[in-house]
């Protein structure tokens, strides 16, 4: 569900990006800068995803759902991991979601991709 609920909250983020990326260039009129376009939604997206990740372990959708990311030592992502888990994340979608299938299997549920970059997605217990 968390999942789901980021697709909604990025497809609104896209929109937006989307949005001012075609009113600054004219976009319609120049069909060249259709890559231009994906390559600056893909930077959006791993903006996004990276900055929550290393500000706080958790997007607004993480939060709802009480789930963060943490590095196997209990610490925030640094740039360089949160961008590693991206990329593979991202790869990992790109070959049919293997990577998020993998918790399936994964002892401790976790997905590949953060086993692959040292990182995790824990519960945040309820503070009382």
């Amino acid at each position: 569900m968390c999942m789901f609920y980021e697709a909604l909250l990025l497809a609104a983020v896209l929109f937006i990006a989307g949005f001012l990326f075609i009113y600054a260039t004219n976009y319609p009129q120049h069909p060249a800068l259709r890559p231009v376009l994906q390559i600056f939604l893909l930077l959006i997206v791993a903006s996004y995803f990276v900055w929550f990740w290393c500000k706080g372990g958790q997007t607004l959708a993480m939060k709802t759902w009480r789930l963060r990311i943490e590095t196997e030592a209990g610490q925030l992502l640094s740039v360089p991991q949160a961008l590693q888990r991206f990329a593979r994340a991202l790869l990992g979608f790109l070959f049919g979601g293997i990577t998020i299938w993998w918790a399936l299997f994964d002892y401790e549920k976790q997905f590949l991709h953060d086993r692959l970059a040292g990182s995790r997605v824990v519960l945040v217990k309820n503070k009382k």
